[in-house]
């Protein structure tokens, strides 16, 4: 639930991050279906669902006045399904339709990055407010686009491009990525933890590290193997790989995936395992332990206030978990309360900023910038190499 003071703490932003040296940064794109499914979402199908029926109306463009209703549309690279990551930004859409009276949103699925700007421009073309783009390769077609419709608001997750009517938008998932990983760390009994990660970019990166960090604060010999399955989304690929893993000797198996496929393999192996993106409980049975995941109504909801309000300006977000917007769902049912009391004491630190992640690791004191958009190599305790 959206307070007062969650609203506050959402407005304090970053200053904006340098773009330079920066092509290769991406963000989440998940597809959202399990791996029940024959095969994977298609992005470049455009489907069209929620409140949007064909191409988008066009009529003249604009934001809205002070106390007028906001109209609001979302763009997700796959389909919600029923897990993952548009799964999670369509869950924060519906909370805040159901939320605000004055509010009226409407959503386009499965846009691939090349379709995206001809969707931006038919929303901006209409009777639009706002435009949230929800991965990283449509950074810069919506850049494109909000140039040519000042009078349109456009906010962009993950990436790093800012005009005075375009935002950006990330939660700083490292942080219960590393508490997740003190879970991790404490349940291996072999010392090895296994990670099905998707591209080899800074912010999948950036979570393995603060996870291996995590891990190797509560057990200084715990290892983890990464493998790289190239996709945001795969389930098959994703679930051989957890099984590779699996075979490799690795007793717990995390993932950046955008499909429970790994959680259920770990599952199905009788290894601990953890999701991401979204709850995942239901797919680790017995050795489930828990999930970073995001709550992205504690960005929405701010943000869309502010517009409302006529007080709304571009900036930076990049949350922690004291703004609510990424956290830590449930607990499996298996899990100590040894380890639960673990991570609650390092989550209140953490909270409480008397804990940073990066502390005593080779990245402590780097900028926000580095962090976000230049770590490009393993900590201690991860094998092998990010590759090139």
């Amino acid at each position: 639930m959206l307070d007062e003071e969650s609203s506050i703490q959402r407005r304090d932003v970053l200053s904006a991050l340098g773009a330079a040296g920066v092509t290769t940064l991406a963000g989440c794109t998940g597809g959202d279906t399990d791996d029940t499914e024959a095969s994977e979402t298609t992005a470049s199908e455009g489907t069209t669902s929620g409140t949007t029926t064909g191409d988008v109306e066009t009529t003249d463009g604009g934001g809205p006045s002070e106390g007028e209703t906001v109209n609001a549309a979302w763009v997700y690279i796959s389909e919600i399904g029923d897990l993952g990551w548009s799964w999670a930004h369509d869950q924060a859409r519906q909370a805040v339709d159901e939320q605000y009276d004055w509010l009226e949103t409407e959503y386009t699925e499965a846009v691939a990055p090349s379709d995206s700007e001809r969707v931006f421009e038919q929303y901006a073309q209409g009777d639009v407010d706002v435009i949230f783009g929800t991965t990283f390769g449509y950074q810069d077609p919506m850049y494109a686009v909000a140039e040519d419709y000042p009078d349109t608001v456009f906010e962009h997750a993950t990436g790093y491009r800012t005009r005075e009517n375009m935002g950006r938008y990330m939660g700083r998932i490292y942080e219960p990525r590393y508490l997740a990983g003190q879970a991790t760390g404490m349940v291996t009994e072999n010392n090895t933890i296994g990670y099905v990660a998707a591209f080899p970019i800074p912010e999948v990166v950036r979570s393995i590290n603060a996870m291996a960090l995590g891990a190797r604060s509560v057990n200084p010999e715990a290892t983890f193997k990464v493998r790289w399955v190239n996709a945001w989304f795969d389930p098959p690929t994703a679930r051989e790989a957890a099984n590779a893993l699996i075979d490799e000797g690795c007793d717990v198996i995390a993932q950046e995936q955008d499909s429970p496929a790994a959680v259920r393999a770990a599952s199905d192996a009788g290894v601990w395992t953890s999701g991401y993106n979204a709850p995942m409980g239901q797919f680790g049975g017995e050795n489930y332990l828990i999930s970073p995941i995001w709550d992205w109504t504690e960005f929405y909801g701010p943000t869309l206030e502010s517009l409302h309000e006529g007080s709304w300006e571009a900036d930076a977000f990049w949350g922690g978990m004291e703004t609510g917007v990424p956290m830590l769902d449930e607990w499996g049912p298996n899990v100590s309360q040894e380890v639960k009391d673990q991570v609650a004491a390092t989550e209140e630190q953490i909270l409480n900023d008397e804990l940073d992640v990066w502390a005593g690791s080779a990245f402590e004191g780097e900028s926000d910038e580095f962090l976000f958009q230049e770590m490009s190599s393993f900590v201690e305790g991860v094998e092998g190499e990010v590759p090139s």
